[in-house]
């Protein structure tokens, strides 16, 4: 066991030297970690860097922290912490997060000495700690805060500079499985999910049976002036002609603020097209969000109509080709589809129904979903957003292994299962992540010889509309069974029922932000105009009884 040298000043003292708390009202950890105006935050991030090297001490591990605020506009910014295998900080610890943001600078080292005696954790080994950064002006500055809390407790930070969310995952998850996941470098993150796709879609060229008759390989790309717009580039030059990706909202060609009036919140809420991107009929668009971990796809027909085509149809994509894999392979593999609420009713019947393929339903936030998708060989999980991907159980992988080489099987089961395994290669399973996504939904499509009216084609979609209320106190919301059902404030659910039976084929819920003070109003109905009215009225008496702010909902434009 190595020796660490104490720091030479206390933590508390550095603190308020530097990193002094200057903010008085609290901060929560949610399901995105800590969110909010990025010049509030520097005292956070200190903050964070010492919880992730006494959480990396404890866990015996490489911790992940990451700098980024995923869709919100360019001037929040925010923090989360990655647990040894990619996923999300684990939920007992998020109380701590959440304790050592808001304790005076005076308490920091009792909060410390607490958590060293609640988990007996060690204070001599030399832990590492990866931190990366979104391209926000206030990353850089908040990244060296994160830097001084890891270095104040004697961690040793490995910064990745700017990266993708599911970048960051991807490096954690690496180191702490020495390599078996793949190589903790920008350049090895590339060559595992290229080299599988482009494997993929030269087997797909050579076999398919499809012919491809209706898969075009061009694709428009909206990168919300991100660090999407900036990786999609290394994927451009490895992918060629396999797969043409016209890049729009480049941050580095100065088209637009980050997130503003683009990438893949805006088009999921709004529906409609992101600024910068052409208008060409029937033609294949994606846009990701700020952190790349979010992708939605979508066109305009010849009559200029628009179509989404978010998470549910993502999801049901993936999970009807992993199924048509594994009935050819015949490997019995329990496979099984995670949703939220949230997710269009349509997409659930559909999946129940005709695929026949289990569906669960858990709270908002991709920990809900990724922890029940580990209950599958096979969970593949996105929530409506766009935010989600396939994990598969090591069962599943080795029983996969074994086909290829069981001279017992047929060669088309054998290739079956060669696909299944080069599949899982293009997937990051750590957490969602939207250019994995693409290249994983890429496959599919040219696997079946589809365009998106093909997609598209498989179920018709319930209207549907997402809005936002602005509230005084997201705390005054309170809800149960999967966010389905609003217990606080007193009054309210039986209210949105009655506006619910109003409307044929009605659905509607409402749940808090994890991180800002609004309340997320989602809303599905027969025809359009009747979800975008039960959407506005829904949304009007969040505002009448949960103390709303700013101006009252309006019908959506």
């Amino acid at each position: 066991m190595s020796s660490v040298r104490k720091p030479k000043r206390p933590v508390y003292a550095f603190a308020r030297e530097m990193h002094p708390k200057t903010e008085k009202a609290d901060i929560q950890y949610g399901t995105a970690g800590f969110r909010t105006k990025a010049n509030k935050l520097g005292y956070v991030m200190y903050r964070m860097g010492l919880l992730a090297v006494l959480r990396a001490r404890y866990k015996n591990a490489t911790i992940g922290v990451m700098i980024t605020a995923s869709h919100n506009p360019e001037a929040d910014n925010g923090v989360k912490l990655v647990d040894p295998h990619g996923e999300m900080l684990e939920q007992s610890w998020e109380a701590w997060a959440t304790k050592f943001a808001n304790v005076g600078d005076d308490q920091l080292e009792s909060i410390i000495a607490e958590i060293i005696k609640e988990y007996n954790i060690p204070m001599t080994e030399r832990v590492h700690i990866c931190i990366g950064k979104d391209t926000r002006p206030s990353s850089p500055s908040l990244s060296k805060s994160v830097m001084d809390g890891v270095l104040a407790l004697a961690g040793k930070p490995i910064d990745f500079g700017i990266v993708s969310t599911p970048q960051l995952h991807y490096f954690v998850a690496c180191k702490n499985t020495k390599h078996a996941y793949g190589i903790p470098t920008e350049e090895g993150y590339y060559h595992k999910l290229v080299g599988a796709f482009l494997k993929l879609n030269a087997d797909q060229r050579l076999n398919s049976s499809a012919g491809n008759s209706n898969y075009r390989n061009r694709l428009l790309y909206d990168g919300a002036n991100g660090v999407g717009a900036k990786k999609i580039k290394q994927f451009q030059e490895r992918l060629g002609e396999t797969l043409k990706i016209e890049l729009y909202n480049d941050e580095g060609i100065g088209t637009g603020k980050l997130n503003y009036l683009c990438g893949a919140d805006f088009v999921k809420s709004n529906q409609k097209f992101p600024n910068g991107v052409p208008l060409q009929h029937n033609v294949r668009c994606c846009s990701v969000d700020g952190d790349a971990d979010r992708i939605v796809y979508y066109f305009i027909d010849e009559d200029d109509k628009f179509h989404l085509l978010d998470g549910d149809r993502i999801a049901t994509l993936i999970a009807a080709y992993l199924k048509e894999l594994l009935e050819e392979t015949g490997i019995d593999l329990n496979l099984g589809l995670i949703q939220t609420a949230y997710a269009n009713g349509a997409s659930t019947e559909y999946i129940t129904q005709k695929l026949k393929v289990p569906v669960a339903c858990v709270s908002t936030g991709v920990k809900h979903l990724h922890h029940k998708a580990l209950e599958y060989e096979i969970g593949v999980y996105f929530e409506a957003n766009g935010h989600g991907t396939v994990v598969f159980q090591k069962t599943a992988k080795d029983k996969l292994k074994r086909a290829t080489g069981d001279s017992s099987l047929t060669d088309a089961q054998r290739n079956a299962a060669e696909r299944l395994l080069n599949l899982i290669d293009v997937i990051n399973e750590t957490v969602g992540d939207a250019i994995s996504d693409m290249l994983l939904v890429e496959t599919i499509l040219r696997a079946k010889g589809w365009d998106v009216q093909d997609w598209e084609a498989a179920y018709t979609d319930l209207p549907n509309r997402l809005m936002k209320v602005t509230i005084a106190n997201r705390n005054v919301i309170t809800t149960t069974n999967a966010e389905t059902i609003c217990v606080t404030p007193p009054g309210l659910q039986d209210e949105i029922n009655a506006l619910i039976s109003k409307f044929k084929k009605g659905r509607s819920f409402v749940r808090p932000s994890g991180t800002e003070d609004i309340v997320r109003v989602y809303a599905e109905a027969a025809t359009r105009e009747e979800a975008d009215t039960l959407a506005v009225e829904v949304s009007r008496k969040v505002y009448e009884m949960a103390g709303g702010i700013g101006n009252p909902p309006e019908v959506p434009a």
